[in-house]
Parts: C-alpha cells; structure tokens; sequence
C-alpha cells in the first residue's frame, strides 16, 4: 500500500485522531493526516524524532544488538504511538509511523496491532 492509503488505514484505527509518516533523520512529515488546531502533525513529526533518535542512542551507548518495535508516550487523554519501520530489501529504514489516539475511545492492543499489519503492507 502506498503512503496515502497506509495514514488512512491508521485514521480507521478506533479512537485515532491523527497520524503521520516521519523520516527521523530528517524530521520532516512525508505524509499527514487528521490533527487539527490542537495537534499540529508537523510540529509533533519533528518532536517525536527527537525521541527516536535519543532513544535509538541509548540502545547503541548500552550495546543491546536490539531494535525499537514501537516507543508508546502515555497521556491522560491520549495515547502517542511511534512505530518504526522494518528495513526492506536490505535497505535501513529511517521511518516511523506516529499515530496519536484518544485514550478514551481507543483499545491500545488493538491499536499496536494494526499499526504492525499497515507497517507490513507499506511501500515507501
């Protein structure tokens, strides 16, 4: 699936109220949708690449030879899922899906579920 159809499967997810695709080294969003006034998708993306990027650090400074799933950022209304992307064809993905859902509407589990099965299907 390409870009666009992936952020609108992640938009059918319960309780998701907005999603984006990041390339972490750069910052910058490749695709958004949903957000609004109150969640700008683009400031997030960059944000959230911060977090990767400090966190993927940690891993390689304690030697771990492991890689991130997903980082899951737990507000009291909401839930922040950055799922990174597997390489493919032996290329390094440097992408993650960031998807934020409404903690009151939205079933976790679930949630991480199909976000793994959109990363799968994914053509980037």
């Amino acid at each position: 699936m390409n870009i666009d159809t992936a952020l609108k499967e992640a938009m059918g997810i319960t309780g998701a109220v907005g999603v984006a695709l990041v390339d972490f080294e750069s910052g910058m969003a490749l695709g958004t949708l949903g957000g609004g006034d109150w969640l700008n998708l683009e400031v997030a993306a960059a944000g959230n690449t911060e977090v990767v990027r400090a966190k993927l650090q940690v891993i390689a400074s304690l030697g771990l030879g492991d890689e991130i799933e997903d980082i899951l950022i737990t507000l009291h209304r909401q839930y922040h899922l950055i799922r990174l992307l597997d390489a493919k064809r032996g290329k390094a993905s440097s992408l993650f899906l960031y998807l934020v859902l409404d903690r009151e509407r939205a079933n976790l589990a679930l949630a991480r579920h199909y976000l793994k099965h959109i990363e799968a299907d994914l053509l980037v």
